[in-house]
């Protein structure tokens, strides 16, 4: 794998690189993770012919610059910051793979039809509708608690940089279904990125910004998704319930979906050869095999 730097609307993105060519598969991270997240992906689809992006996102880790309003991290904006990543690789062909808050952005991607996409994948966040539906229950709310907390002024930040961001370290080894992937070179990579001079304020701004966001969101309502889509599932996740999955084919005419019962909401580090089966299988056009067949 290189990093390079790849200039898109007004921003310098650092990006994890493998392979080359005019097919793209653009792999978008999550909170509080970075590009650094799909490091066991990237070269399985440079294997498969893909030239491989794993950009850290808009606030994130050695990306430029690094804005602090909350207001500089609304959704719109940070859609907008993947159609400029996937013009500026101009490619033949595209693949948009996204796991937390990058699934987020991809659903909605595909759903606004922002630039046109060969295959999406989606790792443990649900379709915006089925979310909308799911959150007015206790079971939901009650694990999305610290989406209300990221609400309010300073704390969050400090309650998460302590000790050099230790916090931020935490979040993956007691998460994980299979802490032994997360050495401490890897929450090393997570906890210095966060402590750095304001990352911490950048990241949980994209929570706020999606607070500001939300009315303009919904605005045209959900088209359903003729993408074809794979969408996996670590189902010891414990910040989104496996049951918001269900029923996702309501809005994704061509939709695969499958469960991983031994992984957490880290699902492609916590379980990635199972992952990166699923995946090349599905990009492959091959039947994509349940977690007991890989």
């Amino acid at each position: 794998m290189n990093e390079r730097t790849v200039s898109a609307n007004g921003f310098e993105f650092h990006v994890h690189e493998a392979g080359e060519g005019d097919r793209l598969a653009l792999c978008l991270h999550g909170f509080p993770e970075l590009g650094f997240s799909w490091r066991h992906q990237l070269p399985v689809l440079a294997d498969l012919g893909y030239r491989a992006w794993a950009p850290d996102l808009r606030g994130y880790g050695a990306t430029r610059p690094r804005l602090e309003r909350r207001r500089d991290y609304l959704t719109p904006d940070l859609i907008a910051d993947v159609g400029a990543l996937i013009d500026a690789a101009d490619p033949a062909e595209t693949v948009l793979i996204g796991h937390d808050w990058g699934a987020a952005l991809a659903w909605y991607f595909a759903i606004q039809q922002v630039r046109p996409l060969d295959k999406l994948v989606i790792m443990n966040v649900p379709h915006p509708a089925r979310f909308q539906q799911q959150l007015r229950t206790f079971s939901q709310l009650r694990k999305s608690w610290y989406v209300f907390f990221f609400q309010l002024p300073w704390l969050p930040e400090w309650s998460l940089g302590r000790n050099g961001a230790e916090p931020i370290g935490k979040v993956f080894s007691e998460m994980a279904v299979h802490p032994e992937r997360f050495d401490e070179d890897v929450l090393g990579t997570y906890r210095r990125a966060a402590a750095e001079p304001g990352a911490l304020r950048a990241m949980i701004n994209w929570y706020r910004g999606a607070a500001l966001s939300g009315r303009k969101l919904r605005k045209g309502g959900t088209p359903t998704i003729e993408t074809p889509t794979l969408m996996v599932w670590g189902e010891q996740d414990s910040a989104l319930g496996k049951e918001l999955a269900e029923g996702t084919d309501e809005f994704v005419d061509d939709l695969t979906l499958r469960y991983l019962p031994d992984a957490s909401h880290w699902v492609q580090q916590d379980q990635p050869d199972v992952v990166n089966a699923m995946l090349t299988a599905f990009l492959m056009g091959d039947p994509v095999p349940e977690h007991d067949e890989v």
